[in-house]
């Protein structure tokens, strides 16, 4: 298995990394060289402030080891020559270390901040990873850009836009997913899906899995060819005192993902239709503070891994590892002696 990060590692809630506390853009790449010397495989960056492929090339600058990767970058308001073009001068940078991965975000933000039309995600997700490799080929072969689809029609590359080979092109794609027609085109044409937080053992078991082999097995591929990457919902702490407070913050994250409709089809898988009802009452009605109510604990510990940190490698290790290839965890690390023990929690956890 292999253990990915966010950052920043330090002076957060307790083991829960929330992404309205992002790292200074100034600290990113010391931030990165500090993940590199803790022992991560990569150091990954979600689109929510700051333009994430701008971020890795901070971090690419400040280490030699460590992978670097969108965790989800927005594929559909960037052309994918942009995204292309992005992505191409960060495997420059980083001699190799790059992973590309793409989100469709959800059609309010798509038409209502992007400004864009809307079409069906997962075939529009599909055109769009075509595209992109298109144009890399381009760049390595020199060969003419021919691209059609039903949404990119690419045909124009001139030398001075053409940035030529380079020395590791095979550039890795994943695309997050939850539903079985994303879940499906990542089978298909990607190399690593990447599931959310509130992917259950069970929902990994009985959809994401066959979802994959059906997109897979459209393209003659294996499906276990495709990385499989998890950010799983973790709360964690040094003792059962302060596990305890961070616990509390944990169900009312739960009671959150209960009252949003994207992602519904989890909770009905286990049955917890009803308390997905009461949650989006809660929700519409803005009582943020009474999300947390709608979690009993069977639910809580079933979508979230619960545990101090002498426990918590154990249990995401019997949870996942034989689920996903990759994993995003970490504590908060304040000093050296944290550093430590959040190396020796990796070792445990691969």
């Amino acid at each position: 298995m292999r253990i990915d990060t966010l950052l920043p590692l330090g002076k957060l809630d307790p083991g829960l990394r929330e992404p309205d506390t992002p790292l200074h853009i100034a600290d990113f790449g010391a931030g990165a060289a500090l993940a590199e010397a803790i022992g991560y495989d990569a150091v990954l960056v979600e689109e929510t402030k700051d333009d994430p492929y701008q971020l890795l090339a901070l971090g690419a600058a400040a280490t030699t080891t460590v992978g670097l990767g969108t965790s989800v970058a927005m594929a559909f308001p960037r052309s994918p020559t942009v995204t292309a073009m992005s992505a191409w001068s960060l495997q420059k940078l980083s001699q190799g270390r790059f992973v590309l991965g793409l989100g469709s975000q959800v059609k309010g933000h798509v038409r209502r901040r992007f400004g864009m039309a809307w079409h069906p995600p997962a075939p529009w997700m599909r055109d769009y990873v075509g595209a992109v490799r298109a144009v890399w080929t381009a760049w390595q072969t020199g060969e003419p850009l021919r691209f059609e689809s039903e949404h990119y029609q690419l045909s124009l590359m001139v030398p001075l836009f053409d940035p030529g080979p380079i020395d590791h092109p095979d550039i890795p794609i994943h695309i997050a997913a939850i539903g079985p027609n994303m879940c499906g085109v990542a089978g298909e044409v990607a190399d690593g899906v990447r599931l959310h937080p509130i992917c259950t053992e069970r929902f990994i078991d009985e959809r994401v899995g066959p979802a994959l082999a059906v997109g897979a097995n459209r393209a003659g591929r294996d499906p276990a060819d495709v990385e499989v990457c998890m950010k799983p919902l973790v709360g964690t702490a040094a003792d059962d005192e302060a596990l305890e407070a961070v616990t509390g913050t944990v169900r009312a994250r739960v009671g959150f993902y209960l009252s949003t409709p994207a992602y519904r089809r989890v909770f009905d898988l286990h049955d917890w239709g009803d308390l997905a009802d009461r949650a989006a009452v809660l929700s519409k009605a803005q009582r943020w503070d009474e999300l947390a109510s709608t979690v009993p604990d069977d639910v809580l510990h079933t979508v979230a891994t619960i545990g101090t940190h002498d426990t918590i490698g154990a249990k995401l290790r019997d949870r996942y590892g034989d689920r996903v290839d990759r994993i995003e965890f970490s504590i908060p690390v304040d000093g050296p002696a944290d550093a430590e023990r959040l190396t020796a929690l990796l070792d445990e956890l691969r």
